[in-house]
Parts: structure tokens; sequence; C-alpha cells
């Protein structure tokens, strides 16, 4: 089908284009270019008058989703002419609403500025609320200059962490902005990759059926958390052989690599001398390594089971019968 989309059967409300447009939040000029476009259908005729329905509505609210959803207008047309050629559009739209929903099951939550600044010391700073608010880390409320929408507690929390721990506001902002950079490289190379091995049957022309639409929308659910997985897995592995790097050169007294940057820790010579005893000055930073090594892992292992230990705690089946 090409050209005007399918005549829709006038039922129930009818509007001027003026009333359409207060309705549906558009304003009469787009309504008219939908129509020129073949997105709209047209009105019917009343007398001398053009008389829209709730089909148009409708589908004026739905150009609207799918707009907000990333959509060009022309892809959004293939999708309409699709439904209204019989081929369904539910399967699609629940597919569009699987991959443009939460990626995690993270909550929103609400600052003020006061509270934003007790936490970072309670030292106003105007600077940094201004690159928290460009990189997203909070988000304006409208009519509310005293308080933020925060997208991610948790990526508040790390900052948080951070500043007490002695980093300057300025070094945190520009870390996430090389951070980001990186991650979202991470996210374009597996969806490049998901897309190439597992979803390309499913794109092109002509556009998914239902049931196709409804099996790459399953597909989606079952590989959403594996991004995330493989990069905690990688994430961990990296830590553990880095920090245990580190930790060897600053105890040793051996400069770090060239491009580091990072100057060397001393250590009190009384526990070097300790070590060297104990094992031989030749085998000092060998065990310096394993010691690193097996903490780390005590350490995992403590979070794994206290995680176990917080599941199970949350789980209503282990409260049955108590």
């Amino acid at each position: 089908m090409s050209g005007q989309t399918a005549e829709p059967r006038q039922t129930g409300a009818e509007y001027r284009i003026e009333d359409l447009a207060h309705r549906s939040g558009a304003t009469v000029r787009t309504i008219r270019g939908y129509q020129d476009r073949g997105l709209l259908p047209r009105p019917q005729r009343r007398g001398r008058s053009n008389v829209y329905g709730d089909d148009h509505l409708a589908r004026l609210r739905q150009i609207a989703d799918l707009l907000d959803r990333g959509y060009t207008l022309a892809s959004i047309k293939e999708l309409l002419e699709a439904w209204d050629t019989g081929r369904g559009l539910g399967g699609v739209l629940g597919l569009v609403a699987e991959v443009s929903g939460p990626w995690t099951d993270e909550e929103p939550a609400r600052i003020s500025r006061a509270e934003l600044d007790e936490r970072f010391g309670g030292v106003p700073d105007n600077d940094a609320v201004a690159d928290a608010l460009a990189l997203g880390v909070l988000e304006p409320i409208a009519d509310r200059d005293d308080e933020f929408l925060v997208p991610s507690p948790q990526e508040l929390a790390v900052a948080v962490e951070l500043h007490a721990a002695g980093v300057p506001l300025q070094a945190i902002t520009g870390h996430l902005r090389e951070l980001r950079g990186q991650v979202e490289h991470i996210a374009s190379r597996f969806l490049e990759f998901t897309t190439e091995h597992v979803f390309a049957r499913y794109l092109g022309h002509p556009p998914p059926t239902e049931g196709e639409a409804a099996e790459a929308a399953s597909l989606v659910r079952r590989l959403r958390p594996l991004a995330q997985q493989s990069v905690d897995a990688e994430l961990a592995r990296a830590m553990r052989t880095f920090a245990t790097l580190h930790l060897q050169q600053h105890l040793m007294h051996e400069p770090p690599p060239a491009h580091s940057g990072e100057p060397a820790v001393p250590v009190a010579a009384a526990t070097l001398s300790a070590v060297e005893e104990l094992v031989g000055r030749e085998n000092a930073a060998a065990f310096i390594t394993a010691a690193a090594e097996r903490e780390l892992q005590a350490r995992t292992l403590d979070a794994l089971t206290a995680s176990r230990h917080r599941s199970r705690d949350d789980d209503p089946k282990t409260h049955q019968g108590r």
C-alpha cells in the first residue's frame, strides 16, 4: 500500500481541526502536514466543514508516541501502513516498548538543592551542579529551582563517596565524561553484535509480522541483562589484575608505568623487612601479589555470601512456615 492510509471508520466524537489539535497536543499545521505525508487519513466532509473523529485522535497519539521513541516520520509511515493492511502493529509496538523502556530496575529519586550541597560537604558549587545537569546526573524539575530529579541514585552515590574520599568534583565529572564515552562504545558494539547474529532476520522490509515482532521482543527480554553481566564480569577481572599490579608496584617501591601518571606510595620499611625476612627478598613481590589476591578473593566471597543472605531474607518463600 502506498500514498494515503486507509480511511478510518468515523465513530464517537467529531472534531474540527482546531479541536483535534487541542485534544492531541499537535498544531493545526502539523496535522495538515501529516495528512500531506499520508500519515493521517483525510477528514470526512460535513457540508462545508471537515470533520475528524476519535480514530484520527488515536492515530495522532500513536505518531507522537513513536516520535518520542526516536522513530522518523518515514519509518512511522511504514509501520502504520503495515497496520492498515492487516499485518498488525501491536507486536511491533510491544517490541518498541521493550527496547525503549528502562534497562534498569533502579528508580529515580528527587533531591533538594540543600540536601545536595550537604552531601557534597555543605559548600554550594554552582559549576558542579551545571556539570551534573549537562551530564544528566541531575535533571531539572519544572517550576522548582530548589529541587532536582536524580535518574540514577546509585551514580550520584558514587560521586558522593568519591568526593568524600578527596576527589575534586571537577575530576569526578571529567572521569564520568570519559567513562560514558567508553561505555557507549561497549553498548554500541554489543548492539551491533546481537543485531548481526540474532536480530537481523527481524529487520528490513517488509516490517516484521505480529508473531515475529512478539518473538523479537521476547529475545530482547532474555538478552537484556547479558550486556551488563558481561561488563560486570570483565570489569571485576580487570580490576583484580590491575589492582594487584598497582599494589605490588607501590609496596615494593617500583615506579608505576610511565603512562599512569600515579606516584609511588612508600610503605614502612619495617613492613617490607618483615616480608623479606619471612619469604626472602627475591620472593617478596610474589608474596605480596598472592596476599593481595587472597584478600580480594576473601572480600568477593564475603560479598557474595552477604548478597545471598540478603536475597534469602528478601524472598517471601523463606519466611513461609515461620
